[in-house]
């Protein structure tokens, strides 16, 4: 679940090719937010903290001081890299601050890749994973979830000699490129399954570190589809300047959540942050300014997988 700054500044011709979260390196950190939507940031000063939620951040973290969030920052505008090739900016990572200011902490927002963040928080390497996660009950086995935005899974293909689909189970005998430990890997390697079943040809999964591989491999004729999530894809095909459409419905509507290590202490402090973000109108404006307001949500849990 997880794109390039390039499409931002240039257009497709000049990719690094990545898209709008610029090809960035997964070794930077920032605990900036952004100042506009065009991918440009600015270090601000920590939000005044909030007494209640200070109360029920775990000693250890507290006296740490900062949070260390963990993002894969290539899928814009939820998490992508800024313009100066290294602070990751985004939905996520504005939330994040503001979270982090609600508990009275620092936030330090690291670019790593999506697939290695679950094992990362688990291992202590990590506070919080924020990268476009999808709250399910296999995940919630091994972290837990703070649920925080709604988004479902779509389909864009090239929109000069692309192909067309109407649902997932169009995908029989087409080649889709997806990111490595995603829900969208998972689904369209069950569709390759159903399809064979079916008498079928299969579907062709291409799977990629990150999302700017995965673009990469649509743009070059790799792959007929790319599948992600709603917002990311609505995002890229906005920015991408006419190369790309979206296609077939969305599918899969689901909570996005907050990762947290089982046992840490944080799911409590995060929402509660999360809430009080909510009434004072700051959730809002974050999802506001990056263009994703439809996927708000008005009551966040602790582990609200639906499926």
């Amino acid at each position: 679940m997880h794109k390039w700054r390039t499409w931002l500044v240039a257009g497709i011709g000049t990719l690094c090719v990545a898209g709008v979260a610029g090809c960035g390196s997964s070794s930077s950190s920032s605990s900036s937010s952004s100042s506009s939507g065009s991918g440009t940031s600015s270090t601000s000063s920590t939000p005044s903290a909030n007494a209640t939620v200070v109360a029920l951040v775990p000693s250890a973290v507290k006296n740490k001081g900062t949070l260390t969030v963990a993002s894969d920052a290539s899928y814009a505008p939820n998490e992508f890299v800024a313009s100066d090739g290294h602070t990751v900016i985004g939905m996520d990572a504005d939330l994040m601050k503001a979270i982090g200011g609600e508990m009275g902490l620092k936030v330090n927002v690291v670019n790593v890749p999506f697939a290695s963040i679950l094992a990362g928080l688990q291992a202590g390497k990590y506070d919080v994973g924020a990268s476009s996660f999808t709250d399910t009950k296999e995940r919630e086995k091994t972290v837990d979830f703070v649920t925080y935005f709604t988004a479902g899974e779509s389909f864009y293909t090239k929109a000069s000699g692309g192909t067309t689909i109407n649902t997932i189970a169009d995908l029989c005998g087409h080649t889709v490129a997806v990111e490595q430990g995603t829900t969208e890997k998972d689904d369209a390697t069950a569709q390759s399954v159903k399809c064979k079943k079916a008498g079928k040809p299969g579907v062709t999964v291409l799977v990629f570190p990150d999302q700017n591989g995965a673009n990469l491999a649509l743009t070059s004729g790799r792959a007929q589809l790319g599948f992600a999530d709603s917002p990311v894809v609505e995002y890229q095909v906005k920015k991408s300047g006419g190369t790309f459409k979206l296609v077939g419905t969305t599918i899969a509507n689901a909570p996005y959540g907050l990762a947290v290590a089982k046992g840490s202490g944080l799911q409590k402090p995060v929402l509660a942050a999360l809430e009080d973000l909510m009434k004072n109108g700051q959730y809002k404006a974050i999802l506001s300014h990056w263009g994703i307001e439809p996927g708000a949500i008005s009551n966040p849990k602790i582990n609200g997988a639906i499926s």
